[in-house]
């Protein structure tokens, strides 16, 4: 997720990309405020809004009067500036949305069930993406896709919930206009869900951020000033296949002794003694619902136990590799970590070096749910379109 080098001529973008960043991290930020962030004075903040307006990228409104004083005024997207498309692809379903600059989610389209395997899946949801698109294709300048497997390039490598496996998402953009040049980017949900969290969840501002997310199994994002970590194809993050469980199990990816066979559905049933799950998430997610309602026994609560603390365990364990300022929860890791916080916080604190013990890395909930896989594949796309030579290319259009 690297940003590409400002090409000729693009200089000139440094200072508009900056205050459109500002424009996004900042909702409500006024004129007045943004000329003293960015260094400028007031007549260079008028011309450069001008500027901004002519092209279609942020408009402004009066702010609310506050005493004495010349007025200002807010900033905010223009109604007719960039767009980013966003495809989200879960073991639940499908949905579709746009965000202009401020990078705020907005449905489109969505489905609650996967009908038929990959290839009717992704015909779907790409009619979806070309009807959204052809509404007003001078708009669009990319589309973002979060999905909940592993990811390569342009490839779900591997989807454990469905038993996807090398799925080509390219199709997804085939409904687009043939003289589109509409770039496709691809990051696991995980990853997304993490970045979100770093830019506009509880690890705002936080240097170095890890993000734990369990549905059918566990991913992740390590983010670091705000980026996050992807490696050299993007499949960085799975953390459920790190070999913290048991040795002789084999995960359904392959592997031996994966992390995700002790942290979600599966591991609840076979504690309960439990044949497994068709649907790990909706098993787990039944249970959880029983036992926020008081409906759990003894048996349950031993269940919950032992996966709260496997999933203390072994965040003390990536603790120790990346040394974050902060541990954000997300998914069904944040009520399963509720439903037996006296385990989970004995087996954190038990696994952590001594050094550490008396100063651990904070563990806190996020605060986007669901929906932070949502939100960052949009913070994506705004990070792609707001580049000074992309912002340069729309001056151009």
């Amino acid at each position: 997720m690297s940003l590409p080098s400002p090409g000729p001529g693009a200089a000139r973008w440094s200072t508009p990309a900056r205050l459109i960043d500002l424009v996004r991290s900042r909702p409500g930020v006024t004129r007045a405020v943004a000329a003293q962030e960015l260094g400028i004075g007031s007549g260079a903040a008028t011309d450069l809004m001008a500027r901004m307006r002519r092209l279609d990228l942020l408009d402004e409104s009066p702010a609310p009067a506050q005493g004495r004083g010349r007025p200002t005024t807010i900033l905010e997207p223009h109604p007719a500036g960039p767009l980013v498309v966003i495809a989200e692809l879960s073991p639940t379903g499908w949905r579709v949305a746009t965000a202009d600059l401020c990078g705020e989610p907005r449905i489109e389209a969505a489905a609650g069930r996967l009908r038929g395997g990959p290839d009717r899946v992704l015909a779907d949801m790409a009619d979806a993406i070309g009807a959204v698109v052809q509404r007003d294709p001078s708009r669009v300048r990319a589309v973002s896709v979060s999905v909940a497997g592993a990811v390569l390039d342009d490839r779900l490598v591997q989807f454990t919930p469905l038993g996807w496996t090398d799925v080509d998402l390219t199709p997804l953009t085939a409904n687009l206009l043939a003289d589109s040049d509409i770039p496709m980017l691809v990051a696991n949900d995980a990853t997304l869900a993490g970045l979100a969290e770093a830019r506009t969840g509880s690890a705002r501002g936080v240097g170095t951020a890890l993000h734990l997310i369990i549905a059918v199994g566990l991913g992740g994002a390590l983010v670091v000033d705000g980026v996050p970590v992807v490696g050299a194809h993007g499949g960085a993050g799975e953390y459920g296949h790190v070999p913290f469980g048991d040795p002789a199990k084999q995960c359904p990816c392959g592997a031996h002794g994966c992390w995700d066979l002790t942290i979600d559905g599966r591991a609840l049933a076979e504690h309960l003694g439990e044949p497994p799950p068709d649907n790990a998430f909706d098993y787990a997610h039944e249970l959880l619902r029983q036992h926020s309602a008081g409906a759990s026994d003894e048996r349950h609560q031993r269940a919950f136990d032992r996966v709260a603390a496997a999933l203390g365990r072994g965040i003390a364990g990536l603790v120790s590799i990346h040394d974050p300022d902060m541990v954000t929860l997300g998914g069904l890791a944040t009520p399963l970590r509720a439903a037996a916080p006296e385990p989970f916080e004995a087996a954190y604190r038990a696994g952590l070096m001594s050094f550490r013990k008396h100063l651990p890395s904070p563990v806190v909930d996020g605060i986007h749910g669901d929906d932070g896989p949502l939100h960052g594949a949009a913070l994506r796309g705004i990070d792609h379109v707001t580049t000074v030579d992309a912002l340069a290319q729309w001056a151009q259009r």
